[in-house]
């Protein structure tokens, strides 16, 4: 496993943290396209962006969460992409796919049995929203599970999220990790990339059986055709 070490402050202090997509148990059995994401979200980790909020374009030396998101999609050829994480969360809930998980408090809860590399990470109450309901604040994407510790871990943009002990600060990799019970932040829910297509397995083509009466109507035929 790489990993980058602590970039000493420019304009904001940055730390970030980088790994390989050949880190993650599962990316190999990923469909082409799911790949692709984990090499595009991996790419943007190696280049010491810090955390601006506001900000979705790595020309300015860093990202927000959602226009870390954002961007990352954009490069996929998805089409238009939601700019904050309120809207791709409406965005995913209107695909039809979103696992709503109410109440969970460990990332070992049941609910996560459908988690894959790729999928939509959803907050809320991470800080005020005001009236918007329901009141997503943060946004992230789920990569895998790490061979070297066997934990979870996301891609992303934030300031105080953490990595295998260090505090992050950055666009960068995080942390698979839920809010606790008493914490005023939740998360709220997981859900696949609108459009984002999954190659399937074709299956094999099977003929149907030839039956007696389609025998019987072809020797018919024949031996009318035979006749002087």
């Amino acid at each position: 496993m790489t990993l980058l070490t602590l970039i000493p402050a420019r304009a904001e202090k940055v730390s970030v943290v980088s790994i390989e997509a050949t880190d993650l148990v599962e990316y190999e059995t990923q469909p082409d396209s799911v790949k692709k994401l984990i090499e595009v979200s991996l790419e943007l980790t190696k280049q010491k962006l810090g955390y601006d909020f506001g900000s979705n374009s790595p020309a300015e030396g860093g990202m927000d969460c959602s226009g870390t998101v954002q961007y990352t999609l954009s490069q996929l050829g998805l089409g238009l992409i939601p700019r904050s994480s309120w809207t791709i969360y409406e965005w995913a809930e209107a695909a039809g796919g979103l696992k709503s998980t109410p109440g969970v408090t460990s990332t070992a809860d049941p609910v996560f049995v459908d988690l894959k590399p790729g999928d939509l990470l959803f907050w809320e109450g991470t800080y005020e929203t005001g009236d918007r309901v329901p009141a997503i604040s943060h946004v992230m994407i789920f990569l895998g599970t790490l061979k070297a510790d066997g934990k979870g871990v996301m891609f992303g943009a934030s300031s105080g999220r953490r990595y295998r002990g260090e505090t992050i600060h950055g666009v960068s990799v995080f942390d698979w990790d839920v809010p606790k019970a008493k914490s005023t932040a939740k998360f709220v829910g997981y859900a696949p990339v609108p459009g984002l297509k999954k190659e399937e397995i074709p299956t094999k083509s099977v003929e149907k059986p030839i039956s007696l009466k389609s025998v019987l109507e072809f020797l018919i035929k024949k031996s009318e055709t035979s006749q002087p």
